[in-house]
C-alpha cells in the first residue's frame, strides 16, 4: 500500500467532497422514530436517504450496486429504510466484510454554545460542528471511500456490503427484520467494521471491546385523581414525587450511585479488566476530565480503572425525563398528582436485558408505598455485546494501521453506549471478526450539546478502514 498516495487521496476526498456532503446532511433534522413519531410525514428521513444515496451513487466502484429497501412491518406500518450497498470482491475470497453505520439521529437537546446549533453546520479548528455528522453520518462515506481508495490502488478486497439503517437511536427495533430479509445477499460475513463508537483520544485507533445493554422506560408514580391545594393536602397525602425517590432507592443507592440487584450485575472478564488498565494507563484523568463540569464537582471514584469499569461493565442509572412537573416559573402550591420518569438503566454486556426489564419492573412496583398506583413500563430493552476473541491478524492489522496513521499504538476499551446491531450481528455470525470503532472522542458530545466531529481523525480512521479490508483479503489469501 502506497501510504502517501492513500492519505492524500483520502485526505483530499474529505476536503472536497465529504464534509460538504456531511454540512447538508447536518442541516436535515432526521430524528430518529422515538424522538419523531410523524416522521414518514416530515419527510427528514427520506431526505438524509436521498442525500446519501445520491453521494455513493456518484463514487466511482466498478460493480457496485445500491437499494434502499423499504419494508413494511406486521401491522402494515412502513419500517424506517434502509440502504445496502454491495460491491463485488476483487480477491478470491469466500466470505464478505460487512460496513456499518446509521443516519437517524438523537433530538436537538439544550445548551448549544452561542453560534452552534443541532441543524446548522459550524467549521471551526478542524471540527464540524452539528447534530449527527459524527454519530455517524460520516460513516457511509467514509466506508466507501475506504474501498475506493483500495480500487485505485489496485489492491484486492474481498466482497464488501455497506449497510446503513435509519433506526438505530431508537433501539433498533426495524432492523433483524432487514436482516432477515438481507440474509441470502449477505453471505457469509467473516469481518465487520462498524464506525458508529468511540475513541478514548483523537491520537491512537481505538477498537471497541465491548458494549453494554440498555433496558429503558417510564415509571410512574400516581396518589391522586387531580391535583390538590398543598397547604391543605400536604401531610395527609403523600407526595408523588417523594413516593418515586423511595421506589428509585430499591433499585439504585443515592449515595454511592451503586446499583443494588445484585442479578443485574455480572464478573468482568479478565482480560476485559487488564484492558480497562491499560486504557485508564493512556488517557489518566481524561477518563473523566473530558466531561464539562461544574467547578468543585468530582467523579465517582478517585482510581481511573474503577471509572472505567463503572462505564462500561457495571449496570448505572440514569433519569434522563419527567412528566407531571411544571416548570418552575409556572410552579404553583399544588400537591400534585402524578409524577413520571424515564428511567435508562446501563446493563453490562453479557447480561440478557429483557431478564433485566422483568426484574427491573418487579424491583420498582412491589409493595408500593401507601398503597400508590406505581407502574414500570419497559419500551426498550437492547443487547449489550462483548467482541470474540481478536483474531491475530486483525490485531496485527489494527496495530499497523494504528502506527502508520496516527504515528501511535492502537487501544482497546469497552464502550458505555449501545449498539443493538452488533449482539444481532455476534449471534448471526459467530465465526466474524469485529473492528468497531469510531470518532467520538473526548468533548464530541454525541446526543448531547456541542456534538462535533474531529476532521483529521475522520480521515486518519478512514485509512485505517482501508488497511483493514486490504489485510483481511491478505490473510484469506494466506489462509488458501
Amino acid at each position: 500500500m502506497d501510504l502517501r498516495e492513500l492519505k492524500g487521496f483520502v485526505d483530499t476526498t474529505w476536503d472536497r467532497s465529504i464534509v460538504p456532503a456531511l454540512e447538508e446532511y447536518i442541516r436535515i433534522p432526521n430524528k430518529s422514530p422515538a424522538f419523531d413519531p410523524q416522521w414518514r410525514e416530515h419527510g427528514h428521513m427520506d431526505r438524509a436517504v436521498k442525500l446519501i444515496e445520491a453521494w455513493c451513487r456518484a463514487r466511482t466502484i466498478e460493480g457496485m450496486k445500491l437499494e434502499v429497501v423499504r419494508l413494511k412491518g406486521e401491522d402494515g406500518r412502513d419500517r424506517t429504510p434502509v440502504i445496502v450497498i454491495e460491491i463485488p470482491g476483487t480477491a478470491d475470497a469466500r466470505d464478505t466484510v460487512l460496513l456499518y453505520g446509521h443516519l437517524d439521529k438523537q433530538p436537538e437537546f439544550a445548551g448549544w454554545n452561542p453560534g452552534l446549533g443541532p441543524w446548522e453546520p459550524v467549521l471551526r479548528d478542524g471540527k464540524l460542528y452539528g447534530r449527527g455528522g459524527a454519530d455517524d453520518g460520516y460513516a457511509a462515506f467514509a466506508s466507501l471511500v475506504a474501498i475506493e481508495a483500495l480500487r485505485r490502488e489496485g489492491l484486492p478486497h474481498a466482497r464488501c456490503i455497506v449497510l446503513i439503517e435509519a433506526c438505530e437511536e431508537s433501539g433498533s427495533f426495524d432492523l433483524p427484520a432487514y436482516i432477515d430479509h438481507l440474509a441470502p445477499r449477505m453471505g457469509d460475513v467473516s469481518l465487520v467494521v462498524c464506525l458508529d463508537s468511540g475513541c478514548g483520544d483523537y491520537d491512537r485507533l481505538w477498537s471497541t471491546t465491548s458494549l453494554r445493554g440498555l433496558v429503558g422506560g417510564t415509571l410512574t408514580v400516581e396518589t391522586l385523581k387531580e391535583g390538590v391545594h398543598s397547604g391543605d393536602a400536604s401531610g395527609i397525602v403523600p407526595s408523588t414525587f417523594r413516593v418515586l425517590r423511595s421506589v428509585l432507592s430499591r433499585l439504585e443507592d443515592e449515595e454511592t450511585g451503586r446499583v443494588l440487584p445484585k442479578d443485574l450485575w455480572v464478573k468482568v472478564p479478565k482480560q476485559r479488566q487488564a484492558q480497562a488498565k491499560a486504557a485508564a494507563k493512556i488517557l489518566k484523568r481524561d477518563v473523566f476530565a473530558k466531561y464539562p463540569w461544574q467547578d468543585g464537582v468530582r467523579p465517582m471514584s478517585k482510581d481511573v480503572v474503577e471509572l472505567m469499569l463503572n462505564r462500561t461493565w457495571r449496570p448505572a442509572l440514569s433519569i434522563t425525563g419527567a412528566r407531571g412537573l411544571p416548570d418552575v416559573d409556572a410552579a404553583g402550591n399544588v400537591l400534585r398528582p402524578l409524577t413520571a420518569v424515564k428511567v435508562s438503566l446501563r446493563v453490562p454486556p453479557t447480561l440478557d436485558p429483557k431478564q433485566a426489564a422483568k426484574r427491573l419492573k418487579k424491583v420498582l412496583e412491589k409493595k408500593p408505598p401507601y398503597g400508590a398506583k406505581v407502574r414500570f413500563d419497559p419500551d426498550k430493552a437492547s443487547e449489550g455485546w462483548n467482541a470474540p476473541a481478536l483474531a491475530p491478524w486483525l490485531e496485527e492489522s489494527l496495530a499497523r494501521a494504528s502506527k502508520q496513521h496516527f504515528g501511535k499504538p492502537a487501544a482497546y476499551m469497552g464502550e458505555g453506549g449501545s449498539i443493538p446491531f452488533m449482539g444481532m450481528l455476534g449471534k448471526k455470525f459467530p465465526k466474524a471478526q469485529f473492528c468497531i470503532t469510531g470518532v467520538l472522542g473526548p468533548h464530541s458530545n454525541a446526543h448531547g450539546p456541542n456534538e462535533f466531529l474531529h476532521i483529521a481523525t475522520g480521515k486518519r480512521l478512514t485509512a485505517c478502514v482501508a488497511q483493514v479490508v486490504a489485510d483481511h483479503a491478505a490473510r484469506e489469501r494466506e489462509r488458501a
